[in-house]
């Protein structure tokens, strides 16, 4: 008699339950992090090669002493290349970081109220392409051009000191004068950065809507209350933006300093990059200047945090 109680054979394999859909979609997910990541391997590796591996080479010789040729000759100091840059005697807190926050502020302080007017005035032109177009000139032109032409005209005989003997002030020598050689050079990288400023703030005017300023005149306001009290505070995410790049640039400059003055005369425009040069190629002191280089990103860091936290304190989410 046959028992068809039996239990299933042990050799029919047994049906598999179906994942459930949140199963399936984390599995989905997963799937698509692997792609993406490995199509960002190629930036991640650029990126890991040329600014990680560099990064972490310069914290090692910010603590270390290092002529600069044999990889052998590393010689760990520990905190001591920052102890000699701010130790009594030393010139990188002062004029050096001086020099470089004095340079970078008045840059931003030229360049921003130049841009602003010029912005507001190139908004209310006809052909506003052709005048964007001539500010952002000097943009486009090496910086060692700009630097040898405006040197020349800081020259005596030069075109600003004709300028000034035909107004009766006399001459003024100014890339000799250790009082006027950094607020002269600084004139100079305001002129030549204001370009992508005024770009920048003409879009900004662009995106206001006129119907602000027509119901503000409607109402009687005139054109120096509407500028104050409507267009600067609508302009403030492209204000913040140009504030943060002209003083990032103006905390990094190397290159019209060294065309127009070479840091002199003295240290009277020695800026903390051109420092960083001296220090490595000049003098084979690479732990100093890497040492340099941290304290000058310290440095940018705060000051760009400062920037945000003071637009965001005015109501702007950067």
């Amino acid at each position: 008699m046959v028992n068809t109680l039996a239990p299933e054979r042990a050799d029919r394999p047994a049906s598999r339950a179906r994942p459930s859909e949140p199963v399936l979609a984390a599995r989905a997910r997963r799937r698509q992090t692997v792609v993406g990541y490995l199509f960002l391997a190629p930036t991640l590796l650029f990126f890991a090669v040329f600014l990680v591996l560099p990064l972490g080479f310069a914290l090692v010789l910010s603590m270390s002493r290092w002529a600069g040729f044999d990889l052998g000759d590393i010689h760990p100091v520990g905190a001591g290349n920052f102890t000699r840059l701010f130790a009594a005697g030393s010139t990188f807190l002062t004029p050096v970081l001086t020099n470089t926050v004095l340079f970078a502020l008045g840059t931003v302080v030229i360049a921003l109220a130049g841009s602003v007017l010029v912005a507001t005035c190139i908004d209310r032109l006809r052909f506003q392409g052709l005048w964007r177009t001539l500010y952002f000139l000097p943009m486009v032109t090496t910086v060692v051009a700009v630097g040898n032409v405006w040197k020349y005209m800081y020259e005596p005989g030069g075109l600003v000191d004709g300028v000034l003997n035909a107004l009766g002030l006399g001459s003024v020598a100014f890339l000799q004068d250790p009082r006027t050689a950094l607020p002269a050079v600084v004139v100079v990288q305001a002129w030549a950065s204001a370009g992508s400023a005024i770009l920048v703030l003409t879009a900004g005017l662009k995106s206001i809507p006129r119907s602000y300023h027509e119901a503000a005149a409607l109402d009687g306001a005139g054109p120096v209350t509407v500028f104050l009290r409507i267009t600067l505070p609508l302009l403030r995410p492209s204000l913040l933006f140009v504030c943060v790049t002209q003083f990032l640039t103006g905390l990094q400059a190397f290159a019209l300093i060294t065309v127009m003055t070479k840091g002199g005369p003295g240290d009277a425009t020695t800026v903390a990059a051109l420092e960083m040069y001296r220090q490595a190629f000049s003098y084979g002191d690479w732990g100093t200047a890497s040492a340099a280089a941290f304290v000058l990103f310290v440095v940018v860091l705060v000051i760009t945090l400062a920037q945000l936290w003071v637009f965001r304190c005015k109501g702007e989410d950067a």
